[in-house]
């Protein structure tokens, strides 16, 4: 799965650490730092890529509105702020999506899907069919239309498979960032689940190749989000 680097510039510290703990349920964002004004978040953004950028708008010696008209920022842009009536200015100049606070998590997500869905159009269109994992001492290939579900066995990952089950010592933070979560998602701290291989999904539990596999509040908006965009 593609991870997006991120950062927050925001100076009020209950607020940061909200933006905070939101970005770091979401499994594809990488928060790359915090900023409490917006001059020291330039002066990151100027040094390096980021793909989504979280911006308050009132902050002392330089506003986000002031960062935005005087800088080029090249990322996706998510304003957030208790302010309404900054929304006519911001989407002036081209954010990616407003966010007034206090957001929900579920806001949260919508904006960040947006975000993630402009930045892939950036992208070219690649298909990706198979993976290779290491197993022993190898690298093994496996068709993702394969996947039945992949579990975690303390320090090993469990991969099983229409024909065969294979052991890797790669984490799961390893495997969502090679593997499209609209293929296989992660539902659970424990499993993630091949998505074209579910055969119903009841009481939080999913149904695959007779298995039942929990899902997690951690990661229950990422996966009917993605069974969503199926229906």
């Amino acid at each position: 799965m593609d991870r997006y680097s991120c950062i927050i510039i925001e100076d009020e510290p209950l607020a940061l650490e909200r933006t905070k703990s939101f970005v770091i349920k979401v499994p594809f964002l990488n928060l790359c730092g915090t900023f409490d004004n917006a001059l020291d978040g330039l002066s990151y953004l100027k040094a390096n890529k980021v793909d989504i950028l979280f911006l308050d708008i009132n902050m002392d010696e330089l506003s986000g509105i002031e960062l935005l008209e005087s800088s080029k920022i090249e990322s996706q842009v998510i304003i957030t702020t208790a302010y309404q009536e900054y929304a006519i200015k911001g989407y002036e100049l081209n954010v990616t999506d407003y966010l007034l606070k206090p957001f929900t998590f579920d806001r949260f997500l919508k904006a960040v899907n947006k975000a993630q869905e402009n930045s892939n159009q950036n992208l070219p269109n690649v298909s990706l069919d198979f993976i290779f994992v290491k197993t022993e001492n190898r690298l093994e290939k496996i068709d993702l239309s394969d996947i039945l579900f992949i579990e975690g066995m303390r320090d090993y990952r469990r991969i099983h498979t229409i024909n065969k089950k294979i052991m890797t010592l790669q984490n799961f933070s390893e495997l969502e960032q090679i593997i499209p979560s609209n293929l296989i998602c992660r539902v659970h701290k424990s499993y993630m689940v091949g998505i074209n291989k579910i055969e119903s999904i009841e009481r939080m539990r999913i149904k695959i190749a007779n298995q039942r596999i929990p899902i997690s509040e951690t990661y229950k908006e990422l996966f009917f989000q993605v069974i969503n965009n199926r229906i």
